[in-house]
């Protein structure tokens, strides 16, 4: 049952890491050195891509419980 749980919790992180937006020039500007790269900016976030992103959120720590309590039992 947890191991199915997690093959679903797994999937839906996944899909919602890719369907964040960007907020960077991404990996070739950091190779670059673009100056848009600032990794401490605070960027505030709106509408849908706050949503998914505490989503993300949620859906990550659900990740992290049930691998913890599968490491238990």
């Amino acid at each position: 049952m947890l191991k199915i749980l997690l093959m679903i919790v797994s999937v839906a992180l996944i899909i919602l890491s890719l369907m964040q937006s960007g907020k960077n020039d991404g990996l070739s500007g950091a190779f670059t050195g673009s100056e848009g790269l600032n990794l401490f900016a605070n960027v505030k976030e709106r509408g849908p891509e706050k949503v998914i992103s505490n989503l993300t959120m949620v859906v990550g720590i659900a990740f992290f419980v049930i691998v913890i309590i599968m490491s238990i039992k």
